[in-house]
């Protein structure tokens, strides 16, 4: 069942109709008071204020980007906006290479990213472990170097109805430099120092070795060196570039590896139990090499014309970990591996854009039109592993396949102001059409990297196939498709009376594998004075399932009682999943409600903003269905040879509940210096209220879950249920210093039973940074993240059995330790 809101004929008139629209903002000044700054996210009205607008809206400038030591986006947004986590799995295949960040505890893909106003494309990976974000693909913003980014723009409001589908809970606009001269070169280098405890974990009976108490690391190393150059083009023109290399070492955080390596020589222990190193496992950040190139232009053709674009190109090879392969294990084969093997998993992310568009007056009307084009392709590369299947003669390095996603816009948008006498200031009309093709291609790996050699093993079973860790790509799973997408809007926004704003957007949206939506919003803002002012909104929204969860899968071969199975994730329009109940995806629908308050009191400023999100037929990737009653369920429908698997489904219900809380307070003591005090909270509540379900599963006894308990807790608990954030920005003549504090509320790692549940108490992080101007141009900065080395608690024995991984991927701020930094800077 689609929601229409017209008939095609009267919706693709509403699409011609509408080809004047929105979204054509022209760069403001920023400036450091937050009352006085521009911002271009949320309203289409030019010269709104952060603090004057009917949503929240978070301005994070390049500086406050700058004083973080890490040069990752998504991270130095984290530590920025207390609604904004960034979760740093491990042990998770390329979700250790391309982690998303969420807003307001939603999915990493209900988040909606811009780059100046226009839609970013997605990453063509999507989350199929057991992390947060399971099931999500969302954008990579770690594709954009922080040289390039003047402010960034935080929407925290649903955005439908304004931007189209992924803005449920929110939008974050990345605005480019558009500087004419100057420049800048920043080399910064940091390490990981640190020390965290090992959990005692049990040895097999008879065994002589035990581990030690605590381990030091000295690893993580990271150089970054990035450019930015201004440029002038014509008398008001400018061309922007930026570039930036980024060298990191991995982090090695696993636990005591406890089990037994090696066969038992004549009954007892091998000798080598006592002498191998059992700190075996890669458990922390991954081994990277990056190279990104940015530029951003604007050219005025004169008669009120301008020319603007912007273009990207980023190289990312990154190298993780699997869990480690045991010598005796079947996994290995002792004449390859006689002391087992840690397999690799090596991803080569290729991500390019380029938009370029034009604006214009006609008659009243401010025109804008552009075309963006974006793609991000990932390809994996299995080192340090074996085909088991093949035996002795098995490489031990494959190619494996991947994927690549791909998004051309065509925007055609307008803006005008109407003199309506009745009101308190002119009607601002934004009108709008934006067209969107979108591909998704998956492609198969070399054979060996999937194939079932033969071999069997001593007990006469059939050896593992494929590359162990990853098994490749088969040529069955390859697709390439496409889909397009229209929609049109209408935005309207003026002041009643002086004292109340209201605004009302409409979105359309036909898409060309589901059908239509239709999102609403409506806004108000009252200013009962220039102290105090009440804002609220009240929408409806929608979310397209993606190309990658409608045409994600992957297939592997498990021998079960020596007999052959199929385990796939299945299309959801693939005969197998049909027959477990599986139905074509549809949008996500939301109903998003918030109330909020503005106050200043002299200097100080204060927002408090409470919302709840309905989310109604949430896209979820199912549990593995690998039931024996599941395969002889699957065997009498006529397919043989299949164990089951997994697909992507419509059905899960939930509802949030939060509320946002932001105290900035700039002082200026004369002598002491100048200070800014920011103190902000999020504090989320979201509840599960509906799990799916299918005829076809519901009939089998007993019936399998498609959702069960862990991946209901881990969208109700899995993360943060408060975060705080404290930070102190002081300057004073050529010194500078950043003091940051950042509480994180207990995080659930649930498990598939209660007594596997392992909750994460409460924790505080601190960052540090101190800064010296040795001369007008050169600025060098010392400092240490996480100066007092926290982690998260370590996962006890019972939910470690390997030792590899003694912490849960569910830890809000990763599990890395300390990271001491120095960064130098020249402006010319």
């Amino acid at each position: 069942m689609h929601r229409t809101f017209a008939p095609k004929k009267q919706f693709l008139a509403l699409t011609i109709a509408s080809l004047f629209a929105s979204s054509a903002s022209v760069a403001q000044t920023v400036s450091n008071d937050p009352s006085a700054t521009v911002v271009v996210t949320g309203t289409r009205v030019a010269n709104r204020t952060a603090l004057d607008t009917a949503a929240p809206v978070d301005i994070i400038s390049a500086d406050t980007l700058k004083a973080s030591g890490s040069t990752e986006m998504n991270q130095a947004l984290s530590v920025a906006l207390p609604s904004l986590n960034f979760p740093r799995p491990g042990l998770a295949d390329g979700t250790d290479t391309i982690r998303p960040a969420t807003l307001r505890g939603m999915a990493p893909d209900q988040t909606l990213v811009l780059v100046n106003s226009k839609r970013r494309h997605a990453s063509a990976l999507v989350n199929v472990n057991g992390t947060i974000g399971r099931g999500s693909a969302a954008v990579d913003m770690n594709t954009i170097p922080t040289a390039m980014v003047r402010t960034i723009e935080v929407l925290r409001d649903g955005a439908a109805a304004q931007y189209g589908s992924d803005a449920i809970s929110g939008v974050v606009n990345i605005r480019l430099r558009t500087n004419r001269d100057g420049g800048e070169a920043t080399v910064s280098y940091g390490a990981r120092e640190s020390e965290y405890d090992i959990v005692a974990s049990p040895t097999p009976a008879g065994a002589t070795w035990a581990p030690p108490a605590s381990r030091k690391r000295s690893d993580g190393e990271t150089l970054t060196v990035s450019l930015w150059k201004g440029l002038s083009l014509g008398e008001d023109g400018y061309l922007t570039l930026a570039a930036e290399v980024k060298d990191q070492k991995r982090t090695e955080r696993g636990g005591w590896d406890f089990r037994q390596q090696y066969p038992l020589v004549n009954g007892a222990f091998d000798p080598r139990e006592a002498t191998i190193n059992r700190f075996n496992a890669w458990y922390g950040e991954p081994e990277m090499e990056q190279a990104t190139v940015f530029a951003n232009a604007g050219y005025n053709l004169g008669s009120n014309v301008k020319l603007y674009g912007w273009a990207s190109y980023q190289k990312r090879d990154a190298r993780s970990a699997g869990f480690f392969r045991r010598a005796l294990q079947d996994q290995n084969i002792i004449s390859i591996y006689p002391n087992g093997y840690l397999p690799i998993i090596a991803p080569s992310v290729d991500d390019y854009s380029a938009t370029g568009g034009v604006s214009w007056i006609m008659g009243e009307w401010d025109m804008d039109a552009s075309l963006g084009y974006g793609k991000n392709k990932m390809a994996f590369t299995i080192e340090n592993t074996l085909n088991r299947s093949i035996g002795p003669s098995s490489k031990t390095e494959f190619e494996a396949g991947g994927f690549s996603y791909d998004q051309l816009v065509l925007n055609l948008t307008g803006v005008r102001s109407v003199p309506v006498a009745s009101l308190a200031s002119p009607l601002n009309v934004a009108v709008g059409a934006e067209a969107r093709r979108e591909g998704y291609e998956l492609f198969a790996g070399e054979p060996d990297s999937y194939r079932h050699g033969g071999v069997t093993l001593a007990n006469g079973t059939p050896a593992p196939p494929g590359a162990q860790v990853f098994p490749g790509f088969r040529p069955a799973n390859e697709s390439n498709t496409h889909r397009t997408a229209i929609g049109a809007f209408v935005d309207l926004e003026a002041n009643l009376t002086k004292e109340l704003l209201a605004s009302v957007a409409v979105r359309g949206e036909h898409y060309s594998d589901f059908g239509e939506s239709l999102a609403g919003k409506f806004a108000m803002r009252y200013d009962f004075n220039k102290a105090f002012a009440l804002r609220g909104s009240v929408q409806n929204g929608f979310r397209a399932p993606s190309p990658q969860q409608q045409n994600f899968t992957t297939t592997s071969t498990n021998f079960i009682n020596g007999v052959p199975f199929e385990i796939t994730t299945f299309k959801p329009n693939d005969p197998v999943a049909v027959a477990l109940g599986a139905k074509p995806l549809d949008a996500e629908k939301s109903l998003n409600v918030s109330l909020g308050a503005v106050m200043r009191f002299g200097g100080l400023n204060v927002t408090v903003d409470a919302y709840r999100i309905d989310i109604d037929d949430r896209i979820i990737l199912s549990e593995n269905l690998t039931a024996t009653n599941v395969r002889d369920f699957i065997r009498a429908q006529g397919f043989i040879g299949v164990g089951g698997g997994r697909f992507f489904i419509n059905g899960v219900d939930t509802s949030t509940r939060g509320v946002d809380v932001v105290f900035n307070w700039p002082m200026n003591l004369g002598e002491a210096g100048k200070f800014d005090f920011t103190v902000a909270g999020n504090f989320t509540d979201t509840e599960v209220t509906k799990v799916p379900v299918t005829a076809q599963l519901s009939a089998l006894s007993p019936a399998p879950s498609l959702f069960d308990r862990l991946n209901v807790l881990s969208l109700e608990q899995g993360q943060p249920e408060n975060k705080i954030n404290a930070n102190v920005n002081w300057k004073l003549g050529q010194w500078g210093a950043t003091f940051r504090a950042t509480r994180y509320g207990k995080v659930l790692s649930p498990g598939t039973t209660a007594a596997l549940d392992f909750t994460m108490g409460a924790q505080t992080v601190v960052d540090l940074e101190a800064r010296y101007a040795v001369t007008p141009k050169l600025n060098v900065a010392v400092g240490a993240d996480n100066v007092f080395d926290e982690y998260p608690e370590s996962l006890p024995p019972a939910l470690n059995t390997t030792g590899n991984a003694a912490f849960a991927n569910y830890a809000p701020f990763g599990r890395s330790g300390r990271f001491i930094y120095a960064r130098a800077s020249y402006s010319f």
